[in-house]
């Protein structure tokens, strides 16, 4: 007979089904797993040894051969410990050969026979309970499990002892509840930023239709001030993008206690990161900022700093919200459904320019034309006067703001997907200016050398900027508006696209 146990592989943010059997034969005592385990799956045999002899079980002396199905799956994590351990308490007898049927399994072990938290206990669970199996974890990992909803069975166990004594009915383990729901976090008040009233406007646009931003000004002209409010004027998450992010959270080991949250992530990563820690991989593949911030923000400040193969990695997340990881034997695929405020100086020097006319363009030239093409918005910020700074704040609060953004983001909603995602033929129907609109816009673009990426992405303001005045028509101020946000880059007007 073989002792079957059901767990899961993590590709991405998806867990795939594993099935764990254990066999025994005579022959030289030893235990093999196959089925393409890395290091830490095939260090396992060891931890459960060891767990095995604090809770007063010992393997037999017998050929055990652990397989991981399917075979040409590669298999990573300690999460495989305790399917494992089950699989061959199974096999030998310590516990009933039906105690996990109809059960998923996720689990580390110590070498007292605790079962320690482990990543990824969110997805396994949606992915058992969409099988219609329950999960045992564990006790850590329980209230994060318990968040996967519906009428899945959740057993969250502290030891191999507690679960064995579950399972010959001697202690009955509670079905864990929830981990908490934080409250939103508190930011930063729109109403301290002082000036700056057209980068006000522009951070209003860009967090209602969810366009990407790029600020371009002095040092301490107030661009990292306004990219960190930007979070306080976006709605929260709804369930279902909760539950998104959370996924990710979860494979990356991110949650705590169990408790998610309906804040949007906000990521700034240093200007120093590399393409790893941005877009994900590694030697066991990881999510990187990309997509930490999905239904988020990602925040670039020091743009012309980054190195270039790191910015040119995000062009296709822009695009299609996810990421492709490829590797020799396996495609890994993380959501990454962001939106990019970018802040950089106008040159090197910094508020005064030491090095001539030529500094400028050579600076920000180090960000290539196509990413800048993939930029919504784009706006100066003059250094602020000493008048604005001396002066009391006047400008409007978070909430007021917010509660425009809210509005028009429910307009939004009615349609569809938001703005700054909208496809070419929902983009045709919402999006038809009035003929003066129409023809502001075809002298723009032959002005301003727009691509065709640029034309759509002006449309998609515009159509934002109508919603934020409760407006259905696309109107010729509209246009103007969206086409001032469009700064001519003379890398973008002559990259290719």
């Amino acid at each position: 007979m073989v002792a079957e146990v059901t767990s899961f592989a993590f590709e991405g943010v998806e867990a795939r089904e594993v099935t764990v059997q254990a066999h025994m034969t005579g022959g030289n005592p030893a235990v093999v797993i196959v089925g393409l385990p890395d290091k830490s799956v095939s260090e396992a045999k060891d931890r459960i040894s060891a767990a095995f002899s604090a809770i007063g079980l010992g393997l037999p002396p017998k050929r055990i051969t652990v397989n991981l199905a399917p075979a040409d799956l590669r298999k990573e994590g300690s999460h495989f410990d305790l399917p494992i351990a089950l699989a061959l308490m199974a096999e030998m007898g310590a516990i009933p050969r039906d105690a996990v049927e109809g059960m998923a399994v996720i689990g580390e072990l110590g070498l007292d026979g605790t079962i320690a938290k482990t990543t990824g206990a969110l997805p396994a669970a949606v992915a058992a309970n969409s099988l219609d199996l329950g999960l045992i974890c564990s006790e850590a990992s329980g209230a994060e499990a318990a968040w996967a909803g519906g009428d899945a069975k959740i057993i969250a166990a502290k030891s191999l002892v507690q679960l064995a004594n579950h399972f010959k009915g001697t202690q009955v383990l509670a079905q864990p509840k929830p981990g908490p729901l934080l409250p939103t976090e508190s930011v930063p008040d729109l109403a301290d930023v002082k000036g700056q009233e057209t980068a006000r406007r522009a951070l209003e646009v860009a967090a209602a239709g969810g366009h990407n931003l790029v600020l371009i000004g002095p040092p301490g002209s107030g661009k990292s001030m306004l990219a960190s409010r930007l979070p306080g004027l976006l709605p929260p998450l709804s369930p279902e993008e909760m539950l998104e992010v959370s996924m990710i959270q979860s494979v990356a080991g991110l949650i705590s206690d169990g408790a998610l949250s309906r804040s949007r992530p906000f990521r700034a990563p240093h200007h120093s990161a590399s393409m790893a820690a941005m877009v994900g991989g590694g030697m066991r593949a990881k999510p990187g900022e990309a997509s930490l911030a999905h239904r988020g923000v990602l925040f670039l400040d020091e743009l012309p700093e980054f190195s270039a193969p790191v910015l040119d990695s995000l062009r296709q997340p822009l695009e299609t919200g996810d990421i492709l990881i490829a590797r020799a034997n396996a495609h890994v695929r993380y959501p990454a459904r962001f939106q990019l405020v970018a802040a950089m100086n106008p040159c090197r020097c910094g508020a005064m320019c030491i090095r001539g006319p030529s500094c400028a363009p050579k600076y920000q030239s180090r960000v290539s034309g196509p990413f800048l093409d993939r930029m919504d918005i784009t706006i100066e910020t003059p250094p602020v006067s000493a008048l604005d700074l001396a002066s009391p704040a006047e400008g409007e609060d978070t909430a007021t703001v917010a509660a425009r953004v809210l509005a028009a983001r429910e307009a939004q909603k009615e349609r569809g997907p938001i703005n700054a995602q909208l496809g070419e033929s929902a983009l045709t129907q919402a999006a038809q200016p009035d003929d003066a609109g129409l023809g502001l816009l075809r002298r723009a673009c032959e002005q301003l050398n727009l691509s065709a990426r640029g034309y759509t992405r002006i449309l998609r303001v515009a159509r934002t900027l109508a919603d934020l005045d409760g407006s259905d028509a696309l109107r010729r101020v509209h246009i103007a508006e969206a086409i001032s946000f469009r700064r001519p880059e003379p890398a973008a007007i002559k990259a290719p696209g």
